[in-house]
């Protein structure tokens, strides 16, 4: 199988290399800087034995393979609120021997929430949810760094909206021979969406920075509270803590790797590199609108929404709003809805 990575940045990138390394076929689909960068001097993967270069096709696009293969693997890392543009784009893909991407081609959403893989479903006959727990950082055009070891990072596959197959087994194989742990599952979205509660702090960390002070770890609680308020509303199921525990135990130790820090999750990254959008529509916004739909209010989270936009729409610094401000912010969205 050959694995087309759309969106070889942080997540992307550490599987795309990883999956290089271990002798499989990969082509990076990148953009701008980045993709001028991988042409010009490969993917430079920083992990805990060391930075290695990897030198896999790297392209803007669809057309620049001709018609697709059968055995390719589409493996989407987009952040979602990129999705649309890329599901367009390589849906209609022409595939040797007939048909289109969409019609013939797994597609594994290898994104944070779970709206990514139902506009997928849309286009796509055949995609795969992925929970993906994968501490990476995009740190420069062509360099991405992974400090997770022995193993890289968790992947859990499953078929949308539920299932296994055996296609989905053969990718787990090569995933775990790069090393990755990938546990096929037949209710993926269980464990997506316990990813998802974790990520409701990726705003408040892209607002007011890392969750160190005692106030930030607080708040965070009372944000993920209504977060399970919301998810036991709509009846639906999440992995606890023991279980995750459980799957991932000491196989994922992170360590400092010179010359790539981890400054912060996926939302700090993306007003840190001043992309002009946030994944928090799709994030703290996944919990709001289920909160509409189930009569839950949400005040929290529209808080973390709201100001996690305005601060990539106004480029501005990720982790400059102090935690205090944040909390009172916080109290007075709690103070409204209560009134």
């Amino acid at each position: 199988m050959r694995y087309i990575i759309i969106g070889a940045g942080a997540v992307g990138g550490a599987i795309g290399g990883r999956l290089a390394q271990s002798g499989r076929e990969v082509v990076l689909v990148a953009r701008g800087a980045h993709l001028a960068a991988l042409r010009a001097g490969g993917l430079r993967l920083r992990v805990p034995e060391g930075e290695l270069t990897y030198r896999p096709a790297a392209v803007d696009g669809p057309a620049e393979l001709g018609a697709l293969r059968a055995d390719d693997v589409l493996v989407l890392a987009v952040k979602t609120q990129d999705t649309e543009a890329a599901l367009a784009a390589w849906g209609p893909a022409p595939v040797a021997g007939g048909g289109t991407a969409a019609e013939r081609l797994p597609l594994l959403c290898a994104q944070n929430g779970v709206e990514g893989q139902r506009l997928a479903l849309r286009r796509f006959r055949h995609v795969y949810g992925v929970c993906v727990w994968l501490p990476a950082t995009h740190v420069e055009p062509g360099v991405v760094s992974a400090a997770g070891t022995p193993l890289t990072g968790m992947l859990h596959l499953g078929r949308h909206p539920h299932g296994t197959d055996d296609t989905l087994r053969r990718i787990a194989a090569d995933l775990e021979a790069a090393r990755f742990g990938a546990p096929v599952v037949p209710d993926v979205a269980r464990w997506q969406y316990a990813k998802l509660l974790g990520n409701l702090a990726n705003a408040i960390e892209a607002v007011s920075g890392p969750l160190e002070s005692e106030a930030a770890r607080a708040l965070y609680d009372r944000v993920r509270a209504e977060g399970e308020a919301v998810l036991d509303a709509a009846g639906i199921a999440h992995a606890g803590a023991a279980e995750q525990k459980e799957a991932r135990g000491d196989r994922i130790t992170l360590v400092p790797l010179p010359g790539g820090p981890r400054g912060g999750g996926s939302s700090w990254q993306s007003l840190a590199r001043g992309t002009g959008t946030i994944e928090a529509d799709h994030l703290n916004g996944e919990i709001v609108l289920l909160g509409r739909l189930h009569g839950v209010p949400t005040p929290l989270n529209e808080l973390l929404q709201r100001l996690a936009n305005a601060f990539a729409r106004e480029h501005r610094a990720a982790g400059s709003l102090p935690v205090a401000d944040l909390v009172q912010l916080a109290d007075e969205a709690e103070r409204e809805r209560g009134a």
